[in-house]
């Protein structure tokens, strides 16, 4: 059996003296997205920007299309084809939107295309396109929302890391960026998603993993999982 595009093989992360991660596997397939739930502080953003090179295990491996990854720096995960769209979004205010999205494109084969994505990041996004000269303070929440994918797409990333995408937002506008997200997946790219939301998650991805308490209590395909045990995973009861 192939490998899958992403494996993260039992690791330990600290903040300081806080044991945030304890011994966490996972794997996304090519092509596949994967959702990781759990309630706050269940260490799903503390796993993601792991992966992405933020922060970097004490022990551990993570392998990314068959190459050792982990110690790596954020800009080399961007390069290599991971690309993440943080929790809260952090667009540069003070840039408009078609800067925001440059800011995206800055690895070497990003900006050879960058006409080329622009225009796909467009089509994905037209109302990107009509504000690409506004400063994006101005911007609603969703359309921010629409701008911090759109930025990560612009690096034409193999995987995209998605950390709390619905956070914040009203319910028209999480179900436009969940049809965002088949889109995207049907182009090929991974994706690996964290939410709250366990009924959305459940509904994006082709497989989960529950987190609890810096561990994953439970993972399989959604059809595969009972309700009653992923309450009892999601909640350690």
């Amino acid at each position: 059996m192939a490998k899958p595009l992403l494996r993260v093989q039992h690791i330990e992360v600290f903040y300081h003296d806080f044991h945030a991660l304890w011994d966490v596997s996972l794997e996304v397939e090519k092509g596949l997205v994967v959702s990781i739930i759990g309630a706050n502080g269940a260490g799903k953003s503390t796993l993601l920007n792991t992966i992405a090179g933020v922060l970097r295990p004490s022990s551990g491996i993570i392998e990314f299309d068959h190459k050792r990854i982990d110690g790596w720096m954020p800009y080399q995960m961007v390069a290599e084809g991971i690309s993440m769209v943080p929790e809260g979004r952090r667009i540069f205010p003070r840039l408009t939107v078609l800067e925001n999205l440059e800011m995206g494109c800055y690895v070497p084969k990003a900006r050879q295309k960058r006409d080329q994505v622009l225009k796909k990041i467009y089509e994905l996004f037209p109302i990107l396109e009509k504000r690409k000269n506004q400063f994006s303070i101005t911007l609603s929440g969703g359309e921010q929302q629409m701008l911090a994918i759109g930025r990560a797409l612009m690096s034409q990333p193999r995987l995209i890391l998605l950390d709390e995408i619905s956070l914040g937002l009203a319910p028209l506008v999480i179900k436009n960026i969940y049809q965002t997200v088949k889109q995207i997946h049907s182009e090929g790219i991974s994706a690996l998603l964290v939410e709250q939301d366990i009924q959305r998650s459940l509904k994006a991805c082709h497989k989960v993993y529950v987190m609890q308490s810096g561990k994953i209590r439970l993972e399989g395909r959604p059809g595969e999982l009972s309700q009653e045990d992923i309450r009892k995973a999601y909640f350690g009861v």
